[in-house]
């Protein structure tokens, strides 16, 4: 297994912090490896540098030669008015090494991601499809190496499960950052967490996130008990020193050293077991309300504009229900979750809630946040103190549970990091008693330990919940049963998230394609209920098929266009080309095709 590249105790410290000092490891070919850690331990600075956009300060970092990296930012960021043609084309520029002119490899590359209309504006993208136009953008340059990260963040379920299963089919080594636990069980094949509590600031295990985790415990007991061990070591130093310079003479120099290198050792491994324990520390307040109906929605039903988001819902919520509300974005579950709160009026049906319903809502939009305010005013509006299930409690104390230090508190909100917005976003929700909790996304952002926290407050929580997330860990753990909006006007209840992928078929999503203005073909054998004919369930049921082959075979013409013997001879390459546009015409025709079939059903 070749290595692509490999650093050596590589450290990066701005004027005020230390990132990770110390820090090794090695990237091979074949490897998808999960890059985790707290926030603030310097994961995306470190994936930069591997990626050659910043400068480590210290260690050595070494490349394959002519190493292809490529690395996807967390956010999408596309030119305004671009389509998803343009923004694969103008990334690549006018020359390849290949031979193919930027446009036919950009109209391959956005083919084979599944898209269809290649002039689409990108602003009428979801966010599912504009990750996949920043992956696309990415392995247009044919990397050997991508860089991910936080790909998850802000993608409905059905765009991570799409991630997902391009992650593990795509040919390319891959290093990305999330703190999404499903993601990482089920595609990484080794797994790196940076935290100061490890030796070198990193600790690494091969396989999926459950072996990464018994290994960690196991790593961190050995390390405790190092601790004890070393401590019992020190005080026999201590009492050794302690006797006098008499009984010193009778040690050697040597002894004497050695004590004082026991001393730092502890130190060291006493701060490192430290830094193990700084997690955030809370719990929502309910107030333990016995109403056996909090919320009752009775056949209510809201439009968007001209879209019907769902219609005749009925729904009822009780002490100790958790629900999980399924669905790709734009379906609606935000404007549910609005109806809720009574931020929205519903256009038909009746919402009535118990008496002095206490609701508190938490936006994945900040918009709550004041982002000119500083840390302190944020978390504590008037005084030094505030009150906490009955105990007054001061604002540094407060802080610290958020695991924010006191010289913090003059930051304004707008300099703090998308993980310390959510933390202050959270602080504030604990403050209020609730009888019904709105969550919408309060996983973004969030580190691994504080999204432990989060689940054990949650389940501990006596009152009802709402939840809205893409993280499936969460999800699974916390919901009780799932809402599922179909982006179609009507919503269905599920008992777990696989009845749901196997009922809507979200383990394989079909590619987005464009709908005719009109049809090129009136479709004959199609019944008012939606059924297809025996003749177009046969060519449906073979569509995958067909398609995996006509896949196969532009691949073969991709290849064949970019020999570099072409370039000498131009009758040869008109061939290549004209079969390389054919072939791209036949895969972009059967997606469209298969989604006609589609709407049939």
């Amino acid at each position: 297994m070749q290595s692509l590249l490999s650093a050596r105790n590589l450290t990066k410290a701005f004027p005020s912090n230390t990132l990770f000092e110390g820090v090794s490891l090695n990237v091979n070919e074949g490897e998808r490896i999960g890059l985790i850690g707290p926030n603030g331990s310097g994961k995306t600075t470190l994936l930069k540098i591997l990626a050659g956009l910043e400068h480590h300060d210290d260690g050595e970092l070494t490349r394959k030669q002519a190493l292809r990296a490529v690395y996807v930012q967390q956010d999408d960021r596309f030119a305004d008015g671009s389509t998803p043609l343009s923004v694969v084309r103008d990334d690549l520029g006018i020359d390849l090494d290949t031979g193919m002119d930027s446009t036919t490899r950009a109209e391959i590359t956005l083919t084979k991601l599944g898209f269809s209309n290649l002039e689409q504006p990108v602003a009428s993208l979801s966010g599912g499809w504009r990750k996949r136009l920043s992956l696309a953008r990415a392995i247009a340059h044919d990397p050997e190496l991508l860089m991910l990260d936080e790909p998850t963040n802000h993608l409905d379920l059905e765009g991570v499960l799409w991630l997902e299963r391009f992650v593990k089919q795509v040919a390319i080594s891959i290093v990305f950052v999330t703190h999404d636990r499903r993601f990482l069980e089920n595609t990484a094949t080794r797994i790196i967490e940076l935290s100061k509590a490890y030796p070198g600031g990193a600790f690494e295990s091969a396989g999926n996130y459950s072996e990464f985790v018994k290994r960690k415990e196991a790593f961190l007991e050995a390390q405790q008990a190092a601790q004890t061990s070393i401590a019992s070591k020190v005080r026999r130093d201590t009492a050794w020193l302690n006797q006098g310079i008499q009984g010193r003479q009778t040690r050697n120099k040597t002894q004497v050293q050695a004590a004082s290198v026991r001393r730092e050792e502890l130190k060291a491994t006493s701060d490192r077991n430290q830094a193990t324990s700084k997690t955030a520390s809370f719990s929502f307040q309910s107030t333990g309300r016995k109403t056996n109906k909090l919320l009752v929605l009775e056949g209510v039903s809201k439009k968007l504009g001209n879209k019907q988001l769902f219609e005749d819902l009925s729904l009822t919520l009780s002490p100790g229900q958790r629900v999980g509300l399924l669905g790709v974005n734009g379906s609606g579950k935000t404007t549910l979750m609005r109806l809720m709160s009574g931020d929205l009026k519903q256009d038909s049906g009746s919402i009535v809630s118990a008496e002095n319903l206490n609701v508190v809502t938490f936006s994945q939009h900040r918009e709550a946040l004041d982002q000119n305010q500083t840390l302190q005013e944020a978390l504590c509006p008037y005084g030094e103190t505030l009150n906490y299930n009955g105990q007054s409690i001061h604002v540094t104390g407060w802080a610290r549970k958020f695991l924010f230090s006191p010289d913090q508190l003059s930051t304004r909100l707008k300099n703090l990091s998308g993980g310390e917005q959510a933390r202050v976003l959270i602080a504030n929700l604990t403050l209020l008693p609730a009888d019904l909790l709105l969550l919408d996304e309060p996983t973004n952002d969030l580190d691994i330990p504080s999204l432990e926290v989060l689940e054990e407050s949650l389940m501990a929580f006596s009152g009802a919940i709402v939840l809205v997330t893409h993280d499936r860990f969460l999800l699974e753990r916390i919901s009780t049963e799932y809402l599922a909006l179909d982006n179609r006007g009507s919503g269905k209840w599920f008992a777990s998230i696989e009845q749901w992928q196997a009922s809507n078929k979200v383990t394989q999503p079909k590619p987005e394609a464009p709908k005719p203005k009109e049809p090129t073909q009136k479709v004959k054998g199609t019944s008012r209920t939606g059924k297809l004919s025996y003749k177009y369930q046969l060519e449906y049921d073979g569509m995958e098929e067909t398609i995996l082959k006509a896949e196969s075979d532009l691949e073969q013409l991709v290849e064949a266009a970019a020999d570099p013997a072409l370039k000498s001879d131009h009758k040869r390459a008109a061939e290549a080309y004209s079969k390389l546009e054919a072939g791209q015409a036949r895969v972009a025709e059967l997606y469209a095709r298969w989604s006609e079939l589609e709407e049939m059903l």
